[in-house]
């Protein structure tokens, strides 16, 4: 089993640490290296071909906005979850623009973080629950009627959408409605298309507009 390749970029040694502890024990993830800011995290990818990097924002010499925007330029093969403490909508959905894979707050869960890794790496994005709902709490949905969206979706894919802007995983998605989470997947393909999205965070910004969260 070919093991995921991981750089942390964090300026604090305590997060490094915790992450390296939750992480090194795991047969299925490997970390190659550790940057402190948003530079040496951009030299370790170019050296270390990583296959996901996980990074907070505030950082000295190179924030991780900056180092985002870098290697999604220079290596965009490689997969960025961003780790912060910022909940602010405006700054989550920038990130998301600039091709952020996913985003997790600093408060979630040793689960959900092995969780997200796992689906980043297998090419799915991954925001957390809290990052959903800052989304939702700054977000009006206006008053709109759902008849086009019934005339556009079967009543199955608004039902994958609403969970998919909830913020549930397709593992999550698939027991809850009793289908396979490929059958999931292969709904959440047909909802960009349909929607003309290319990503999670497309569909979450319908859902919301559309008023199903």
């Amino acid at each position: 089993m070919k093991r995921i390749c991981i750089v942390l970029a964090d300026d604090h040694q305590l997060i490094l640490d915790g992450l390296n502890s939750l992480l090194k024990n795991r047969e299925d993830i490997l970390v190659a290296g550790e940057a402190k800011n948003g530079r040496d995290a951009l030299s370790l990818v170019k050296l270390l071909d990583p296959d996901i990097v996980l990074m907070d924002i505030d950082m000295p010499v190179m924030n991780g906005i900056e180092a985002l925007k870098e290697i999604k330029k220079s290596f965009p093969s490689t997969k960025v979850i961003i780790l912060s403490m910022h909940e602010e909508s405006g700054m989550i959905k920038s990130l998301m623009a600039l091709g952020a894979n996913g985003y997790l707050l600093k408060s979630c869960s040793q689960d959900e973080l092995l969780g997200a890794i796992s689906s980043v790496a297998m090419g799915q994005q991954y925001f957390s629950h809290g990052v959903v709902r800052s989304l939702l709490q700054t977000e009006s949905s206006p008053a709109s009627s759902t008849h086009e969206l019934t005339e556009l979706l079967t009543d199955r894919e608004t039902e994958v959408l609403q969970l998919i802007a909830e913020g549930f995983s397709n593992k999550e998605i698939g027991a809850k409605l009793f289908i396979s989470h490929r059958t999931v997947d292969t709904h959440r393909t047909n909802l960009m298309k349909k929607l003309n999205v290319g990503n999670i965070a497309g569909l979450i910004s319908f859902a919301i507009k559309k008023g199903l969260v």
